[in-house]
């Protein structure tokens, strides 16, 4: 077990309802697994928990522990990719600075080794000319671009979880696909675990090994993807059946947009 989130419950301040209301689940070490749900119903506020990154005007009850015994650390422990790289990435650092400090601070590796991890990095995640990227600055680069870089960074101190709140949804339907497939390839050759937040639920079937459905807050169904998508609890029904029905484009690879 990579992660075991025991009646977790996460308010905002002011908030007369909870946005977690008792979660209880366990992730499992190499596993994919896709939290679906409609807008509001808690997908994100769970991504940030695990990670440690809920925000001040918050309070929160439970736990989250890695293996049971502790808590994992946001970066090392867990990398995160967020829905806008354009919020995400700092504009006054260049892409090299921003994916060698992740490594320069959890591996201890002087500058000039993390900017050759990072120029690696952005290799893996086929930007075009690494080392020219390395000195660019996140506006200089495309959606696409910007979205691979956060990447590279979530990844740069080798977490053994990686969470991805819908990391493609900023993107147009063609690029969504490479950077859903980039995923995919990553997880399985590095052998993280997987946590894809996601409204689009065609995209969280071809990705995911299982999928839990939140609902206000609340877990309301979880299991194996095809028994989730083919068998449904009575919510799951309803969402599935009011989901857009748009042919998804396969998981392919081409340059990078």
């Amino acid at each position: 077990m990579i992660v075991s989130v025991q009646d977790l419950t996460v308010t905002y301040r002011g908030s007369p309802m909870p946005a977690l209301s008792g979660i209880t689940l366990d992730i499992a070490e190499g596993e994919r697994l896709a939290i679906i749900g409609e807008s509001g119903s808690g997908k994100s506020t769970f991504g940030l928990a695990l990670a440690g990154l809920l925000p001040a005007n918050t309070t929160m009850s439970g736990t989250v522990s890695r293996a049971g015994d502790r808590a994992p650390v946001g970066g090392r422990d867990i990398g995160m990719v967020f829905q806008d790289p354009g919020t995400s990435l700092n504009p006054v650092l260049t892409v090299g600075e921003q994916v060698a400090e992740v490594a320069r601070r959890h591996l201890r590796l002087h500058w000039r080794d993390a900017y050759r991890r990072a120029a690696d990095l952005l290799a893996r995640v086929r930007l075009p000319d690494p080392e020219k990227a390395l000195r660019a600055y996140p506006h200089q680069l495309s959606g696409g671009q910007r979205q691979r870089v956060a990447i590279a960074a979530a990844i740069a101190a080798n977490p053994k979880l990686l969470i991805a709140d819908e990391a493609t949804s900023a993107l147009d339907v063609l690029v969504q696909a490479e950077i859903a497939a980039l995923l995919r390839e990553l997880v399985e050759e590095r052998g993280m675990t997987l946590l894809f937040i996601t409204h689009d639920i065609a995209l969280a079937s071809t990705l995911a090994d299982r999928i839990a459905v939140f609902r206000h807050g609340q877990l309301v169904d979880i299991g194996l993807a095809a028994r989730v998508l083919g068998q449904p609890e009575p919510y799951t029904a309803e969402l599935i059946g009011s989901h857009l029905d748009l042919q998804t484009p396969p998981l392919i690879d081409r340059p990078a947009a």
